[in-house]
């Protein structure tokens, strides 16, 4: 055989043989080096999709996170707190809003692309509405918390931010599976793509074969055969080798940098049976002062210098040493400070008879103080309702009796009075004498009239007819005009916008009774001499506003008395008009007058 193998190669032109094998080799090289770059270009292209979709998803959390400190920021009452919280809310909603403006119209530096297909930019534009929506409501939120507003003027904000929330969160995830869509069809493309270079190799290496192998393959089977095997082991045993090597390398990398992060950014330890302690990380020892040199190695020791919590710790872990424990921990350091830990015993088994304690803890210290902190603020706050419901609930009752009496002496001191001079003077009627009886009959028919005036009056009171038969414009121009009659000032009312709609009843006599109460403050307190009431109406807002030129009050101070007279006074109409989900905005200046302004949405 080696004979008729040094024949064959002394026969054989290899100048011939080279020169195809290279063109073979050439034409398996390009086809395989197109194939690595369109491999590596749709890899990139996926990298980027999932890239894409991770930071979509995050969108999601960030708008959530948003919506959570808003809620946050809606119970705080320390200024120094809300301020803190306002800074918060105004970085995470930069970083939303920049990224989502990313997302949608691209950005270089984030690597986000600014071609979208023509369903991802319908759902962007979709999206955009609430997206715009939560940011101008956030940022109204801000401005209202930094202006001093309490958290009920912000509630009906809060609500349309967690309506646009919701529609955000729903639309995001039609964004986020329109891209998973796009990438699935990107992938699917490729591995087409991939399936005819595959076919187009095989192709070129069945020409070569025919055209050029086949034709020298009787006169150097044995030779090309050994060579080809020879190559084959070589390229395989080189490629394992490499395989092999990168394998080791990313296994070292992946180990220490798990090592560096379990040391830096996890408390943890490894504890044997007997408590003592085996390894622990930096991070944890520095938490509790544990230095490598301590002559007591005991871990309940070194977490707390208290002996009855030393002996908690060491029942645990003699206790759970098989099925491993986990709970929450309150411990004294060895500065004499409360702290807590969030702390998991888990089991590990080294060989068949070792085995030891992994414990990971958590410090929860920061939680568990807010915890604390938010409970008694919240016991503060329910206290403090509960004796404004009780100052509001005495002040309404107080108001009925008032009310009541008043007109009761209505009733008896005028109409009372008119009808038992009507019924004398019907008595006194001398029909004989015609000329006397006339003129009584003129008198008690002027006598009749005041007392339907009387009537009327009583039942204005009570319930203005207008506002059951025509509604809330007629009802208040009435009152203004017979307030103006009987106290002789200038009260005027104007319908601005032209309102002419029916609300709802109970919406209509809450509003009317706001209205009367602050033109009669203005009557009673203010000392003006010219109030004007102003109507007016958009789409979905009706706003009634008082003004009046009297004394004046400062804000700040009526705030701060609320069991005073002037201070229950705002707070019932701040009660009041949240009845019918309005919001009330009081603006005085001292010495120039008042402006009370009421919001209600229609």
């Amino acid at each position: 055989m080696n004979k008729n193998l040094s024949e064959s190669t002394r026969n054989f032109n290899f100048k011939s043989l080279k020169k195809r094998y290279i063109f073979a080799l050439v034409t398996i090289a390009i086809t395989v080096l197109l194939s690595q770059l369109l491999i590596q270009y749709n890899i990139n292209t996926q990298m980027d999709d999932s890239r894409l979709i991770n930071i979509s998803g995050k969108q999601r959390m960030l708008s959530q996170k948003l919506v959570k400190e808003i809620l946050i920021l809606n119970t705080i009452s320390d200024s120094d707190k809300i301020n803190q919280q306002i800074n918060q809310i105004q970085e995470t909603v930069a970083i939303w809003k920049g990224t989502q403006i990313g997302l949608q119209f691209g950005n270089e530096s984030l690597n986000f692309p600014a071609d979208h297909s023509a369903k991802m930019t319908a759902l962007f534009e979709s999206i955009n509405p609430n997206f715009d929506s939560i940011v101008q409501t956030t940022t109204l939120i801000l401005q209202n918390r930094k202006a001093g507003d309490g958290p009920i003027e912000n509630q009906s904000l809060i609500q349309k931010i967690l309506d646009n929330q919701a529609l955000f969160l729903k639309k995001m995830n039609l964004i986020v599976g329109q891209y998973e869509k796009e990438a699935y069809h990107k992938v699917t493309l490729q591995r087409n793509i991939e399936y005819g270079i595959l076919a187009f190799t095989l192709m070129v290496l069945l020409l070569e074969f025919h055209f050029i192998f086949k034709p020298t393959n009787k006169r150097i089977e044995e030779l090309i055969f050994q060579l080809l095997s020879s190559e084959k082991k070589a390229l395989k045993l080189a490629y394992n080798t490499e395989v092999l090597s990168e394998l080791k390398e990313n296994s070292v990398k992946e180990l220490k940098s798990l090592n560096y992060a379990m040391e830096n950014t996890l408390l943890y330890c490894r504890v044997a049976n007997d408590g003592t302690i085996i390894h622990i990380g930096e991070k944890f020892a520095k938490l509790i002062n544990y230095t490598a040199f301590q002559a007591d190695k005991k871990f309940s020791k070194i977490l707390t210098p208290i002996e009855s919590e030393q002996l908690f710790v060491d029942r645990i872990i003699s206790g759970k040493q098989r099925n491993g424990w986990q709970g929450e921990l309150n411990l004294t350091n060895n500065n004499n400070e409360s702290i807590w830990f969030d702390l998991s015993m888990i089991p590990v088994s080294i060989r068949k008879e070792e085995s030891e304690l992994l414990i990971i803890c958590f410090d929860i210290t920061i939680r568990k103080n807010a915890e604390q902190e938010v409970e008694r603020l919240s016991a503060e706050n329910i206290a403090e309702k509960i004796n404004q419901q009780k100052i509001i609930s005495s002040r309404i009752v107080e108001n009925q009796e008032n009310e009541q009496n008043r007109i009761a002496r209505e009733i008896h001191d005028g109409i009372g009075q008119m009808l038992t001079g009507l019924k004398f003077s019907l008595e006194s009627i001398n029909l004989d004498d015609k000329e006397k009886s006339a003129q009584k009959i003129e008198y008690l028919k002027k006598l009749s009239l005041d007392i339907i005036k009387g009537v009327r009056t009583a039942t204005f009171n009570l319930m203005p007819p207008e506002l059951s038969d025509h509604g809330i414009v007629s009802s208040i121009a009435k009152l203004t005009q017979e307030l103006s009659k009987l106290t002789g000032k200038n009260i005027l009312f104007y319908n601005k916008t032209n309102f002419d709609q029916r609300l709802d009843s109970l919406i209509e006599i809450n509003l009317y009774r706001l209205t009367q109460e602050a033109i009669n403050n203005a009557i009673k307190y203010a000392d003006s001499s010219h109030i004007i009431v102003q109507l007016s109406h958009s789409s979905n807002l009706l706003s009634i506003t008082i003004d009046d030129n009297g004394k004046g009050f400062d804000l700040s101070t009526v705030d701060q008395k609320k069991t005073s007279e002037s201070g229950m006074g705002l707070l019932f109409m701040k009660e009041r008009i949240q009845y019918i989900n309005g919001r009330v905005f009081f603006n005085s200046i001292v010495g120039e007058g008042t402006r009370i302004t009421f919001n209600i949405p229609i």
